[in-house]
């Protein structure tokens, strides 16, 4: 049941259009005046409003160009003064920053929005070789046993996953499940409920006018 309900959720926020001038008025009573976050978000209006009828890779190539261009990293400390926090992307936006798990979140939710099947979208952590930390990025699998495109706020050119030998995944997720690395798409292990702060975001994001 929970796990139903998770799904729910989400699917409440993605099929239904987005009332950005709602958006932006719950965000301002929420979080103060916007300041140059509200030029930001009536970006990423325009950005999404901007991408029907193209192909999912075109699609994936403008969001991923969007959010790295628009958002500076910042780590949670420094920006939320909490260990670990995932921002809406309206909170990321409002701040023009984040750190890797906003930029994926942020991704994950415009594509979805644009109509991307979920099957085809996990938000993967990994460890980072170059950084010697754990990362988190979106994956795009085109096919469900494909290798997946990996979109990365480290660098903007989306590529394979098997060319980018210096990440090794941990394990994924997304609103149906969770996964662990392996041949033909990984192993699913769970669900999405096992995330606190999956859920915490999507309360978060209904708060902020999301319907």
């Amino acid at each position: 049941m929970v796990v139903l309900l998770a799904c729910m959720a989400v699917a409440g926020l993605l099929q239904a259009s987005w009332d950005f001038r709602l958006i932006s008025s719950r965000a301002e009573r929420l979080y103060g005046p916007l300041g140059e976050g509200l030029w930001r978000i009536n970006e990423w209006q325009q950005l999404l409003d901007g991408q029907s009828g193209r192909s999912e890779y075109e699609q994936l190539k403008a969001v991923n160009q969007f959010f790295n261009l628009r958002l500076r990293f910042r780590d949670d400390i420094a920006l939320w003064r909490v260990n670990d926090y995932w921002a809406t992307p309206v909170e990321a936006l409002a701040r023009g920053a984040g750190d890797c798990e906003d930029f994926a979140i942020a991704k994950y939710f415009s594509l979805r929005q644009l109509g991307v099947p979920s099957e085809k979208l996990r938000i993967t952590y990994v460890k980072a070789l170059r950084q010697n930390q754990a990362h988190m990025v979106l994956t795009y699998y085109p096919q469900p046993t494909a290798i997946p495109l990996v979109l990365d706020n480290l660098i903007d050119a989306i590529e394979p996953a098997n060319r980018r030998n210096d990440l090794v995944p941990v394990y994924a997720f997304n609103a149906e499940g969770l996964w662990l690395p392996g041949a033909g798409g990984g192993k699913q292990v769970g669900d999405a409920k096992r995330l606190s702060r999956w859920q915490d975001l999507l309360q978060k994001m209904r708060a902020e006018g999301f319907p």
